[in-house]
Formats: C-alpha cells, sequence, structure tokens
C-alpha cells in the first residue's frame, strides 16, 4: 500500500525542506519529493522522524519490572501518544529473578510486536553499580560483575538486550565492557564514584557513554573533573540527558550543549508516576513521593522523572535556545546513532522506516505514523 504525507515544513537529516511530501510503501519511506503545485491539502505543519526513549522506566501507572501481561503494550501507547516510536524497556536494581523475568518478558514483546511504539529491546539499569550515587538504587541489591552472568543475561533476552549500565569502578569492570562489546551490547556509566580517570579507562575499554548525564555520578570540579567531566570532554561519549529543569539546571543543559551538541541523547528516565496526578508511587520496591510532577525518595533524593519526550525537545528550545531541528534529532537521530540502528530510524530518508511524527509550530504533537501505519492517540 502506498500513502503519501504533506507537510508545510519537513525536517530531513540536512535540515527542513519546505513544502515537501514523502512516499510511504507499506512501511518504508521511497521517495521525498516536493508537493505538486495547486495541491493544497497538508498532512502536518511539521513532519519529523519519530522520537526514540532509549532509557524508560514505566509511566501511565505501569512499571517496566511489572509481571502483568499487557504491561509493555500499555507502555508503548503511552510512549506513542508523547511522539516516540520505538523505546527501550528499561529495568531496575532488583532480585536476578526479577530481572530475568523482566528481560524475558521484553525479549517476547520486542519479538511478537504489539500496539503503540516499537519495543527496540532492554536496559539494563543495575545491579552493577557502587553505593556512593546509588539514586533509588537499593544498594543492598547490587552485584559484582561476571560473565557467565552477563552471558546468562544476554541468553535469557533471546540477544534483544541492547544497552547495560555500571560503574566502572568495579572490579572486573574493564574486562566486562570488552565482554559485553564483543556481544554488540551498549555500555553506559553511572551510579557510581568513579573519578576522571577511572572513566576515561571505562572509554578505552569501549563504553559508550553516561547514564542521565550529572545525575548518579561524580560531579565536575576543576582540579578532579570527575565522571562528569570526562563525558563532557570525550568526544567517544554519548551523554543521555534529562532535559526536565529538575534533575539538570538550564545553565548545566546548556552547558550539555556547548560541549557536546552531536553527543547528547535525551532522555525521560520516566517512572510509573508519568502522565499520573501527585501522590504515592513505588520505584525500586521502595515508596516514593511525587509533588508538583517531581518524584522524590522518603530521603528526599529524585526518583526517576515523569518528563515525556516531547517535553524534552521543547524545554531544550523554550529554555536552553537549542534550533528545533537540533533538539528533534537529540530525541531521535542521536539515539538511533548510539544503538546503531540509524541505517533504518532516526531521520526521514529514503530507505528508513517510516516513523514519522506531525507537530504544530509549538513542537506539540498531533499525529504519529509508526511503521508506515497511523496510530490512534
Amino acid at each position: 500500500m502506498t500513502q503519501l504525507l504533506r507537510a508545510r515544513r519537513l525536517l530531513s537529516e540536512q535540515g527542513w525542506l519546505d513544502d515537501c511530501q514523502i512516499r510511504i510503501d507499506n512501511d518504508t519511506i521511497t521517495a521525498i519529493e516536493p508537493i505538486p503545485a495547486g495541491v493544497k491539502a497538508r498532512d502536518a505543519e511539521l513532519l519529523c522522524p519519530a522520537l526514540i526513549d532509549i532509557h524508560v522506566h514505566g509511566g501511565a501507572g505501569d512499571d517496566v519490572m511489572d509481571e502483568a501481561p499487557e504491561t509493555l503494550d500499555r507502555l508503548a501507547m503511552h510512549k506513542a501518544r508523547e511522539g516516540v516510536g520505538a523505546w527501550l524497556p528499561t529495568t531496575v536494581t532488583a532480585p536476578l529473578a526479577g530481572i530475568k523475568g523482566a528481560l524475558t518478558r521484553i525479549a517476547q514483546r520486542c519479538q511478537s510486536g504489539g500496539p503503540g511504539a516499537m519495543v527496540l529491546g532492554s536496559y539494563l539499569e543495575g545491579p552493577y553499580f557502587t553505593p556512593q550515587n546509588k539514586g533509588a538504587h537499593a544498594p543492598e541489591l547490587f552485584r559484582e560483575l561476571q560473565l557467565t552472568e552477563l552471558a546468562e543475561l544476554i541468553a535469557i533476552s533471546q540477544n534483544t538486550l541492547r544497552v547495560v549500565a555500571l560503574a566502572p569502578e568495579k572490579p572486573g569492570a574493564l574486562e566486562a565492557i570488552r565482554y559485553l562489546k564483543q556481544r554488540g551490547v551498549r555500555v553506559m556509566l553511572g551510579h557510581s564514584a568513579a573519578s576522571y580517570a577511572q572513566t576515561v579507562a571505562a572509554f578505552d575499554a569501549g563504553a559508550d557513554g553516561l547514564v542521565h548525564c550529572f545525575n548518579g555520578m561524580t560531579g565536575l570540579h576543576h582540579r578532579e573533573p570527575g565522571m562528569t567531566g570526562a563525558g563532557l570532554s570525550d568526544r567517544r561519549a554519548w551523554l543521555e540527558l534529562i532535559a526536565d529543569g529538575h534533575h539538570v539546571h538550564p545553565a548545566a543543559m546548556q552547558l550539555c550543549c556547548n560541549c557536546a551538541p552531536q553527543r547528547l541523547i535525551l532522555i525521560t528516565d520516566a517512572m510509573r508516576a508519568a502522565g499520573m496526578p501527585d501522590g504515592s508511587y513505588t520505584l525500586c520496591g521502595q515508596a516514593v513521593e511525587m509533588r508538583e510532577g517531581i518524584v522524590r525518595t522518603a530521603a528526599g533524593g529524585l526518583a526517576g522523572s515523569t518528563l515525556s519526550l516531547d517535553a524534552a525537545v521543547r524545554n531544550m528550545v523554550n529554555r536552553v535556545g537549542v534550533p528545533p531541528e537540533e533538539a528533534i534529532h537529540m530525541a531521535s537521530l542521536h539515539p538511533a546513532k548510539l544503538l546503531g540502528i540509524d541505517q533504518r530510524l532516526g531521520s526521514i530518508r529514503e530507505g528508513k522506516q517510516a516513523n514519522v511524527i506531525a507537530l504544530n509550530d509549538e513542537l506539540r504533537l498531533q499525529r504519529i505514523w509508526i511503521q508506515g501505519q497511523p496510530v490512534a492517540l
């Protein structure tokens, strides 16, 4: 089946194109071309690549760790409503049996498909962390790195494990990084007290970047740049960023843009309270409280976010001054590049899968097409 989507402006990898249409055959973009003279109808003010959220714990009352059979379907629809065409369900530190169960369910959903945003695989956040910057993770459940255990988790995921987050100062971390990279798994560093030198050593071993930059790691100091300084200054490092203004001050968001505009990946790190009213919730098995959209532990620490990815894009534009096309690519093309899937997702280009969103001039979602099919919002 062939369909045409027409827009006043279309965001290509090279920038905006005026009065263009894309031709979609089945689920693939087969042409980008000018709208014929005399055709007035438009499907969108702005036609852009659908967003990719690589770091999601939950939303709309659901959590990736929940065992209910429809959880991932509901979360996939929740993500589609914020312009996300593909995502990585993300685990938390938990008993190993719970993590294995989540990886199994994600693998099944990844392979079977379903409604809403495409499930690309899983992101393992924990249990390979250290206590000093634990965030909401339960330190009594942290584990040591063992290659046999990592191999077992990859096998349980049926090779759909895409990202592993770990603390690079743990014993055996560099060997684990090299092993995971050989297996095609990306490695992100976080929830760690690592020094600048330890972080650079991890990048030398093949680590790909930082988990939610600035949060859960050693900060930037002029005599000890820490993990944050290593990520900002090392051109090999991708930087996840929770651009909600709470986890990271807008000035620090600006610093990321100044240092690493082509290495920034907007994420939500969203937990089950995202899209829900203020109240009591759980994360990593502990009670947390949401007030005015900000979730905190009983001790007052931040516990995940309630950010939506389209709001993160708008925050970068409105609070930091990033051009819209750059902010959108931080949430689409950049995560696709990290995952090595930019030949099929992440931008509007001939030959790529038709994951596309229609935005208005305020960058608010109007419509979404996933694998060439419109999704009812």
